[in-house]
């Protein structure tokens, strides 16, 4: 009846839409994503032996896992840290394998369907905030965070210009904020977001980064002279299609929602795409797996965009860094190759200093080094295709956590996630101002 007094007043053709729109935005309607995680588990696994590790990768393939870490099963081999989401109808054979095979295994999370309504992941379930009491300690959509971008183009524009590098797959504009006092022939660094749907925090750094900016560029003499000698160019979000589709439909879709003619299966690895030793070790031909290269390089719009952007501005980006999660890492070139960068010296500096900064925050320890030995081998990375088209620091970072949360990083850990990495990007930047030519 309550439904029913607040529709009144609708059309006859709007009655049964509002009615059920407010009886799913009822307290206690088990909604969010239709309920399609419910007992679902992640479990984590080491596998301490090759045959331990090609056993395991037979029965992933056979139960069709979703891989959580590495990106894809390739990776697994002995000794590598193995993060897996199974359906609820395949984690009892999963797990009667394990023990049956004497592989030790742990449980991260018992019900992820649980776990995400549990943790303020539902943006149906929060009153959505208004531009000026914006909130940046919780995950925004992607209709929020553009509506940020042009409220802050709006208010401060002094020191931000608005502009779209081109449309989406789906059509979506792809958004940049150029931040930083205007003056001709500027330095620029390069940061990029959320390449990766299901990596919510990624974005969420973006946005800190552009309020830290803002809010610090008077009192802070570090951040006025970043701003003052460099531009800033940033995409809160790269993957504007999957990063709409994590929020209403699959929370754990990584790819971007190209579609492919004569397969099924949707999207390409964003962070596989690009015209640097394409399609190579790290990277797969199969529309359907997570780590898809694409059908041809730069073949997605997102990726052809920003390369084009990058292309057309490289004599002045000395920096490029992507943001990505989860491992606490802090990566450089390369990544196709176990080789060393010629300016080897320079970035392994910037990168030791960083992590330290990082660190003296709360103490969280990240790696840092070339991304083939720290992380793995990977092909077609935008962080590679940076560094080689001329751009001197080329950093991807994997933030918070090491697994225990995994994608599902609470919002209470967005302040002190983003409020490390932050120092991290201060000192890379000053690094830059001091250091590169």
């Amino acid at each position: 009846m309550k439904c029913l007094r607040k529709c009144r007043g609708q059309t006859a053709a709007f009655l049964p839409l509002c009615w059920l729109f407010l009886k799913i935005l009822q307290p206690g309607h088990s909604h969010l994503y239709n309920n399609r995680y419910a007992g679902d588990k992640v479990i984590r696994f080491i596998p301490k032996t090759e045959e331990e590790a090609y056993a395991l990768k037979k029965i992933s393939h056979q139960l069709k896992v979703d891989l959580w870490q590495p990106s894809s099963i390739s990776y697994v081999s002995e000794g590598t840290v193995t993060d897996v989401h199974i359906p609820q109808s395949g984690s009892r054979a999963l797990l009667a394998f394990l023990q049956e095979a004497s592989i030790q295994y742990k449980v991260l999370i018992e019900d992820l369907q649980k776990t995400l309504e549990k943790g303020s992941h539902s943006q149906t379930q929060r009153n959505r905030r208004s531009l000026s009491g914006y909130n940046y300690e919780v995950y925004h959509s992607l209709e929020e965070i553009q509506s940020w971008m042009h409220h802050l183009n709006k208010t401060h524009s002094g020191l931000i210009h608005m502009f779209s590098i081109g449309k989406s797959f789906e059509g979506r504009s792809l958004f940049i904020l150029k931040l930083g006092r205007r003056s001709r022939l500027k330095r620029a660094v390069w940061i990029d977001c959320g390449i990766h749907a299901r990596e919510w925090i990624s974005p969420a750094f973006c946005q800190w980064f552009v309020k830290e900016a803002l809010l610090t560029y008077k009192s802070d003499p570090a951040m006025r002279k970043m701003l003052n000698h460099l531009y800033f160019y940033i995409m809160p979000v790269f993957n504007v299609d999957g990063y709409h589709f994590s929020w209403t439909n699959d929370r754990f879709w990584r790819k971007t929602r190209s579609r492919n003619s004569r397969f099924r299966c949707r999207g390409v690895d964003a962070n596989r795409n690009w015209k640097v030793k394409w399609c190579d070790e790290g990277a797969s031909m199969h529309p359907c797996d997570d780590t898809y290269c694409g059908p041809f390089p730069e073949s997605e719009p997102e990726v052809k965009a920003v390369a084009n952007f990058l292309r057309k501005h490289r004599k002045h980006i000395r920096a490029y860094l992507s943001f990505h999660a989860y491992a606490q890492m802090l990566l450089y070139p390369y990544s196709y190759k176990y080789a060393t960068i010629p300016n080897f010296s320079c970035v392994e500096s910037a990168a030791y200093k960083a992590v330290n900064a990082l660190q003296s925050v709360y103490g969280v320890q990240y790696r840092y080094g070339p991304a083939s030995t720290t992380l793995y081998v990977s092909s077609g990375s935008s962080m590679d295709w940076a560094y080689k088209n001329g751009i001197p620091y080329a950093f991807a970072f994997e933030l918070r956590d090491t697994g225990y949360f995994g994608f599902l990083l609470p919002e209470m850990l967005i302040k002190p996630t983003c409020t490390e990495t932050m120092l991290a990007v201060k000192n890379i930047t000053m690094h830059l101002l001091k250091k590169c030519p």
